[in-house]
């Protein structure tokens, strides 16, 4: 074989790298922002604890307070003389842990009432929709207070309570998308030929509603952060000696006109990764709405 022949390039493969670069370049500034923050953000919370550069409860008393760029704090520290750059990345992913734990609980949890309703109809439908329109009125973060306090504030009850918010979104769209996929031609036939309905909401009417849940799940999971952020900051979220960002920012908001770098850097960090999750959900909408193609 021949130089020449080695540089030839399969039709195929030349097609799909084009698809992929076109693909790329149709990307708006603000989106590929959003989806590079989010990438660092996964990234830390993986291997934080080989980017901590100190552990969260070390402290360095002669240095308490110093302020941002003095070596060998890059984001200064606070008034114990702890690192705030090695709180921030531990607190990335307990955060991202929490809001990532808890909206998969959102979302197979309602998705799974939504596929009941549209199964049974009836009184469960009606049964479903009634919870739902309970959630949807509830004081959830007055709730979560009262659950808190009542029984103490741990990472599983925190999860687990986060993970019913927003649970009656996916029950709505996925009992609506079910009963259109039922009256449709496809789910009839698979019904016809013996399929059981496990088999037929799982394998065939959920891979054609997934699009719609995974935008949903984009659009929640910005704000069980901010509510998370918002009970660690009353002080019924994350506990010490463990932290999260809206723990940091709970302890900062007391040396802010002294030490403002405390509570402005994971403060900076919720308002962009809300913002970047934002506007990657809304291209995904856009992306896979078929009425906009």
């Amino acid at each position: 074989m021949t130089i020449a022949d080695t540089s030839v390039v399969p039709s195929g493969q030349t097609t799909i790298f084009s698809r992929i670069g076109k693909g790329l370049r149709k990307v708006p500034f603000s989106v590929g922002f959003g989806i590079a923050w989010l990438a660092a953000m996964v990234f830390i919370a993986f291997f934080a604890d080989w980017l901590r550069p100190y552990g969260i409860t070390a402290m360095d008393l002669k240095s308490r307070l110093a302020l941002p760029g003095s070596f060998p704090h890059l984001l200064g520290t606070d008034e114990l003389g702890r690192d705030v750059l090695s709180r921030l990345i531990q607190s990335i992913r307990v955060s991202l842990a929490i809001a990532f734990g808890a909206t998969i609980i959102s979302a197979v949890f309602g998705t799974t009432l939504g596929f009941l309703a549209a199964k049974f109809r009836g009184s469960v439908e009606h049964l479903v929709l009634v919870l739902a329109d309970f959630q949807a009125a509830l004081p959830f973060l007055i709730m979560s207070l009262a659950v808190l306090a009542f029984f103490g504030s741990s990472m599983p009850l925190l999860i687990g309570l986060m993970g019913f918010y927003g649970w009656e979104r996916y029950a709505r769209i996925a009992r609506g998308l079910a009963i259109s996929a039922n009256a449709q031609g496809y789910a009839a036939s698979v019904v016809q030929l013996g399929a059981t309905p496990a088999r037929v909401y799982l394998k065939h009417i959920l891979p054609n509603v997934a699009s719609t849940l995974i935008v949903s799940m984009t659009l929640t999971f910005p704000e069980i952060i901010l509510m998370e952020s918002g009970l660690s900051f009353l002080g019924l979220g994350v506990q010490p000696p463990e932290t999260s960002l809206g723990n940091m920012v709970g302890f900062g908001r007391e040396y802010l006109t002294r030490a403002p770098w405390i509570m402005l850097a994971p403060a900076a960090v919720i308002m962009l990764t809300t913002l970047s999750i934002s506007l990657v959900g809304d291209w995904l909408r856009d992306k896979l709405d078929p009425t906009l193609r």
